[in-house]
């Protein structure tokens, strides 16, 4: 086996060996051998924004004059190319680490100051040109950098991939919608026969649900453009220019084309993570409202010949590895195990949000872990959902008819004409019997045969009634 070649850096703890070819320092080494936990890392979209955060710092504090044009631009180039991803390789960092995110901070300077050395010609370690501490973390700290990243990265995502996945997915249950106004089916409450309702009625509710997620995603970016920026080590915004955030947050708005402001209250900012919570809680609400629609898709099309069987699905894959034919509701499905992972990231970003103590929360890399999955996982399964299962769904007319028919809650309207006890007589009946309503109706001449099909009309038992006549 090959001895991997190493470099000695220094930090403020003594010397430590650095693999050659890394960007990063002594300070991210030694969180890389401390915290061996999970594999997982932070996310694209978080690194993104942390370059974009070292960014906009560089040109704001040269702005301000604190920064010389040298050095400015040489970080502005290695912190373009930590926003782009070229850089991805060198933030090797566990989510499970210092509970402030201090550990991917320092990843961060130091990956930028070392591509500032070899930008200009230096060995990569070298700090004459740009030093990490000094000028790439320039008025900032983990503190009010690490919240600010886990804000800017889940809003862009939610801006860029949850919203639009859940407006087609809204234009394509819509669609629906209209497409089946006219079929007639069997509504049903705890699970039982209830009166007719349009199948497109069903839809039109599935597409509300969706159109009020997407009003969710949108409020859960409103919560996030708040930035902790310039609060510093604890609020106070120590060692950084008054005007600062300020000019960041300018700079940051021209990139992300989100109009991001600054905290009101740092303290609050960065004591607290209730503004993650919260927009995880909108999180959590989503995919409640598209497990409830993709659980009732699935069982709309149940059988398809046994179950209740009133839509059909498309066919996409086989459904058994023992029973040829079958065909299973594996969108549904997928759509639901998403929606039931995002609750439980929802519950861990809860008790983490809890664990602000004092001045700074310090459980933040795992919120930003969970938040990111979750708008992820969203995003993908509802377009997945959209394109493979909703937009090709079918009703099955003539199913839908049969049950209406055979309903025992067609009795309903009677009600109003014939009073309630004999109109439950003639249920009871019906479910005894296995006849139809209509059957024991006419036999029984409970209405002239005309003012019976009047009211046994499932089309109309799907409006509200404009007159109701009193029971005799």
């Amino acid at each position: 086996m090959r001895e991997q070649v190493t470099r000695v850096e220094k930090d403020s703890m003594g010397e430590m060996s650095v693999p050659a070819s890394a960007l990063y320092g002594a300070s991210t080494q030694r969180a890389v051998l401390n915290f061996p936990i999970s594999g997982y890392r932070f996310t694209r979209p978080f690194i993104r924004a942390l370059g974009l955060i070292k960014w906009a710092a560089a040109q704001a504090n040269h702005d301000l004059g604190l920064l010389d044009a040298d050095r400015a631009a040489l970080i502005v180039q290695a912190a373009e190319e930590v926003i782009e991803g070229k850089l991805d390789e060198h933030f090797p960092l566990d989510i499970f680490q210092t509970g402030s995110g201090t550990s991917t901070n320092t990843n961060a300077n130091e990956v930028i100051a070392n591509r500032c050395a070899e930008l200009a010609g230096k060995p990569i370690g070298s700090r004459e040109v740009v030093h990490p501490n000094d000028h790439v973390n320039m008025g900032q700290s983990s503190n009010d950098v690490i919240p600010s990243a886990i804000h800017i990265s889940a809003a862009e995502e939610l801006k860029n991939h949850l919203v639009p996945s859940l407006a087609k997915l809204h234009r394509a249950l819509e669609a629906k919608a209209e497409e089946f106004w006219d079929v007639i089916k069997i509504g049903r409450t705890h699970l039982m026969d209830a009166t007719p309702v349009r199948l497109g009625q069903e839809f039109s509710g599935y597409a509300q649900q969706v159109a009020y997620g997407k009003a969710r995603a949108e409020n859960a970016i409103d919560v996030l453009r708040e930035l902790a920026l310039g609060g510093t080590a604890v609020g106070t915004g120590i060692n950084r220019h008054v005007d600062l955030p300020a000019k960041m947050i300018r700079h940051l708005e021209h990139r992300t084309n989100i109009k991001f402001y600054e905290a009101k209250d740092h303290f609050e900012a960065q004591g607290s993570k209730d503004a993650v919570v919260e927009a995880s809680g909108q999180l959590k609400t989503i995919a409640v409202s598209l497990f409830k629609i993709a659980n009732d898709i699935r069982w709309l099309a149940s059988g398809p010949r046994c179950g209740i069987g009133e839509i059909q699905l498309p066919a996409t894959q086989p459904g058994s590895s023992i029973m040829p034919g079958k065909v299973n509701p594996v969108l549904c499905e997928s759509l639901m195990m998403v929606c039931a992972q995002v609750i439980g990231h929802d519950c861990a970003i809860t008790w983490a949000g809890a664990n602000g103590n004092f001045e700074l929360n310090v459980m933040m890399p795992v919120m930003a872990h969970d938040l990111f999955e979750s708008i992820r996982l969203l995003a993908n399964a509802t377009a997945a959902f959209c394109e493979k299962c909703a937009a090709g769904i079918a009703a099955n007319r003539k199913r839908c008819a049969e049950l209406v028919e055979l309903s025992l809650a067609m009795v309903t309207s009677l009600t109003p004409k014939i009073g309630y006890d004999r109109a439950a007589e003639i249920a009871k009946e019906s479910a005894r019997t296995g006849r139809t309503v209509r059957e024991i109706c006419r036999e029984q001449k409970v209405l002239p045969d005309a003012e019976l099909d009047r009211a046994l009309d499932p089309v109309a038992m799907t409006e509200p009634s404009a007159k109701t006549a009193p029971a005799k």
